[in-house]
């Protein structure tokens, strides 16, 4: 988040393509891993992430990764929307992984 939050400061548009740029790379794997899975109940979403060490604070891991994951969500229409009525909650877990950082999603229909 400290990294987006200085691109958006830095630049208006420096931040709006940081964005994107993830947002594609999520997108893609999205697609690949859930094809044109459509959800239509309510959603409680679990990530666990693994960072390759403990230099960022958690909620610097966590908060542009969200809006990143579920903004794609919406945008490959695996989710209608990611508001209250779609997304009732999320919980966060995180470890430390030198050889494979990475970020694993799970969405549970509530």
């Amino acid at each position: 988040m400290n990294d987006y939050t200085r691109a958006c400061r830095t630049n208006q548009y420096k931040g709006a393509k940081m964005k994107q740029k993830n947002e594609a790379v999520v997108i893609r794997a999205i697609l690949e891993q859930l094809g044109r899975l459509r959800i239509t109940k309510p959603v409680v979403i679990r990530y666990r992430w693994y960072e390759p060490n403990k230099r960022r604070d958690l909620d610097n891991i966590s908060s542009f990764g969200r809006k990143v994951i579920q903004d794609a969500l919406v945008q490959t229409k695996v989710l209608r929307d990611d508001g209250w009525s779609y997304i009732t909650g999320f919980q966060d877990a995180f470890f430390v992984d030198k050889e494979r950082p990475r970020i694993e999603v799970e969405i549970e229909e509530v």
